[in-house]
């Protein structure tokens, strides 16, 4: 058969033939994930009217050293340095945040948008060579499932949250009385969207359907995996309607804390 020798030539970043808008996504992308970490790092930092009442900010959650009433151990301890700012979200938001930066799926999505690593399918990159992530400092993505086992933790804390956000204290008998607020279907919202992303995780997936020649042989595991790989067939929409639910919760808490938002309560 006769063969045909076409050089190979690289495409200039930006460049290439497609006639659709392919620069949508990685744009909407950018600006949402952007506005995101701005927010969640201003937030961070901010180290108060992260609680109202029984709510707490899920950036805060668990509050392990704190002056709300939610705090575990009291207030700051007394070791932390006076020069370094102090915030409670700073000794647990990296474990969620380390969660969501691995993710397999935000991966090619920051990689993208960011990075134009290449911006779209069939688009010209920036990048002269691929070490992939095998090499350093990519090679760093693959504690992923260490951050899943954390984040999966984190979601049992979230939904006691959830569950303290149904008890209000009564101001003339001082007990506490089950009741629904709009904080408490925030909270419990936010509970549910993160559940689903966190338990669709593919690091989950492999670990719940591995080390088995056949899986269904065990029917428990089995019903567990399909359950994974439900979640997981949906992991972007979990992962973008999770991420807009947890800063939203954290403005709904601060807003409120701050008078400027009324709770209300539903019964």
């Amino acid at each position: 058969m006769p063969t045909v020798s076409a050089p190979l030539v690289r495409r200039g970043f930006g460049e290439t033939t497609r006639r659709d808008a392919w620069w949508r996504k990685p744009l909407f992308t950018f600006l949402g994930l952007g506005a995101f970490a701005v927010y969640a790092t201003w937030a961070a930092f901010q180290g108060d009217h992260y609680a109202h009442g029984e709510y707490l900010s899920p950036f805060y959650s668990p509050e392990l050293f704190g002056d709300s009433s939610h705090s575990w151990f009291g207030p700051k301890p007394g070791i932390w340095p006076s020069w370094l700012p102090w915030s409670p979200a700073f000794l647990i938001l990296w474990a969620p945040g380390g969660f969501r930066l691995t993710c397999y799926y935000y991966r090619g999505a920051y990689y993208k948008a960011f990075w134009g690593d290449p911006p779209s399918c069939a688009v010209g990159e920036l990048r002269k060579g691929y070490r992939g992530e095998n090499s350093m400092p990519l090679i760093l993505q693959n504690v992923h499932r260490y951050f899943m086992y954390l984040a999966v933790i984190f979601i049992f804390f979230l939904a006691h949250d959830a569950w303290k956000a149904m008890w209000f204290l009564d101001p003339e008998t001082g007990v506490k009385t089950f009741g629904v607020g709009v904080g408490t279907l925030v909270l419990t919202a936010n509970t549910i969207l993160l559940g689903g992303y966190t338990f669709g995780c593919h690091s989950l997936r492999h670990m719940v359907g591995g080390f088995m020649n056949s899986i269904s042989r065990s029917p428990m595991r089995k019903k567990a995996y399909d359950c994974v790989s439900c979640l997981n067939r949906g992991h972007m929409i979990w992962a973008w309607c999770s991420l807009f639910m947890v800063g939203f919760s954290d403005v709904y808490v601060r807003l409120c804390s701050q008078g400027i938002w009324t709770d209300l309560r539903l019964f």
